[in-house]
């Protein structure tokens, strides 16, 4: 959860869209050999939404939900990383296949679809 903090201290979060519907969500992706749960979170902010900082160690929380595949759905689990943002580069790996967007804590929860996700940023408070 690629988070940084605005002039007056309010906190925003960054959402990327999915690959094919667009709708808006949290970078997040696969478990990667040799590296902990948190530096792939943190390989995935830069790959998905361009951004780099620093990441915790420990997941503030974690939920479910249904990924769509070719032909069927698969159930996932997330942990979810808080990553303080650094620097926000203007190209990365996936900047033509997304679009990212800073959004206000309230309006990010509001916008993303994943119950699961939504309920998890509603009740947290960084």
């Amino acid at each position: 959860m690629p988070v940084r903090r605005r002039h007056d201290g309010t906190a925003e979060i960054l959402l990327v869209t999915t690959r094919s519907t667009k709708r808006w969500t949290l970078p997040k992706g696969w478990p990667v050999k040799k590296l902990k749960g948190s530096e792939a979170a943190a390989k995935e902010a830069f790959e998905e939404g361009g951004v780099v900082g620093r990441i915790r160690k420990k997941p503030i929380g974690r939920y479910l939900y249904w990924k769509r595949m070719d032909g069927y759905f698969s159930l996932c689990k997330v942990r979810l990383y808080v990553l303080n943002v650094a620097a926000e580069h203007s190209d990365w790996p996936e900047k033509g296949e997304r679009l990212r967007s800073w959004f206000k804590w309230q309006d990010a929860a509001d916008l993303v679809e994943e119950p699961g996700l939504r309920k998890l940023l509603k009740g947290v408070c960084i």
